[in-house]
């Protein structure tokens, strides 16, 4: 299934040489993808709906729906679409739709024997966008609905944030103290070992088995994420202390404050357009090195 997924990104890059030795089309409105006869290609597509007519090797739609009228020797995906298999078309792999469904004309579909489908129907729509209008992920636009959910998320990181300082008021503590004396060693620690983390489990994803993979793809996530969370707590509480520090008097300073002033920068930060992408990454960077540096010695925060 990863496989599938390297190869035809790759096999993207090489579509301009592979025109000339197959036969496909783009209709005239630029949305749908007709292939005649390709045996030996992998297709992709993004923002289309590609329909398999005669022969191909392998599909990716990512934006697109993906109907199969003819023979597909290997696996069928979307991302933010559908998978149709006509009564007389054949897929020889795995089904896979995020975002999307499988939907087969027949109660029997001509599929090879043993092979996987795996549908994960939600925001559909969402998905789907994005694939088509890539540049609004980093670059939004105001509306109603963008501020209500910066204002949930306001709320959400400081009830969590609250929660886990209530919760750890020691490790918060230590972390951030840590953060302010070795600030450039944290990032860079974070910085390695995300790139580690994904270079290895990218790499044993293609050495162990299907089940092996998915459980160490989950563990690292899971890893990923909890780093995340306590990095942002702590960088949180790290900003709005900063700014009680320089803009509040003695008497209005609280931990409390604290916690809102901090999650309310940070949800801003987190939505400038294309900003955003450099301090999304700077968290889980700091989370990161945060997780990693906390047994530390005394020696590690000097100068």
């Amino acid at each position: 299934m990863l496989l599938f997924f390297l190869t035809a990104a790759a096999s993207a890059l090489f579509a301009g040489l592979a025109c000339g030795q197959t036969q496909f089309s783009v209709s005239p409105d630029n949305k749908t993808m007709l292939i005649d006869d390709a045996p030996e290609m992998e297709v992709v597509a993004f923002g289309k709906t590609v329909v398999v007519r005669g022969r191909t090797k392998g599909v990716l739609a990512i934006g697109g729906d993906v109907v199969v009228e003819g023979r597909v020797e290997e696996d069928v995906a979307t991302v933010g679409g559908s998978i149709v298999q006509k009564a007389d078309g054949y897929i020889g792999g795995d089904v896979i739709a995020f975002g999307g469904v499988y939907k087969p004309e027949s109660l029997q579909p001509l599929r090879q024997e043993g092979k996987e489908t795996v549908m994960f129907g939600m925001f559909e729509e969402e998905l789907r966008d994005i694939a088509q209008n890539p540049a609004g992920l980093l670059s939004p636009s105001l509306s109603l609905a963008f501020v209500a959910q910066r204002i949930l998320s306001v709320l959400f990181w400081f009830v969590v944030s609250l929660g886990l300082t209530t919760l750890a008021p020691g490790a918060i503590s230590r972390a951030v103290a840590r953060f302010h004396l070795s600030t450039t060693r944290i990032f860079l620690v974070g910085t390695a070992t995300l790139f580690v983390i994904f270079v290895v489990v990218g790499a044993l994803f293609n050495v162990l088995p299907d089940y092996l993979s998915v459980s160490l793809g989950l563990m690292a996530f899971v890893l990923v994420v909890l780093a995340y969370v306590f990095g942002r707590v702590a960088l949180q509480v790290s900003v709005g202390k900063m700014i009680q520090k320089h803009l509040l008097g003695e008497g209005n300073r609280s931990e409390t404050l604290a916690i809102l002033l901090g999650v309310v920068v940070w949800t801003l930060l987190l939505s400038i357009p294309y900003v955003w992408t450099l301090a999304l990454l700077a968290l889980f960077a700091a989370g990161s090195g945060l997780v990693l540096t906390a047994r530390s010695t005394p020696s590690w925060g000097r100068s």
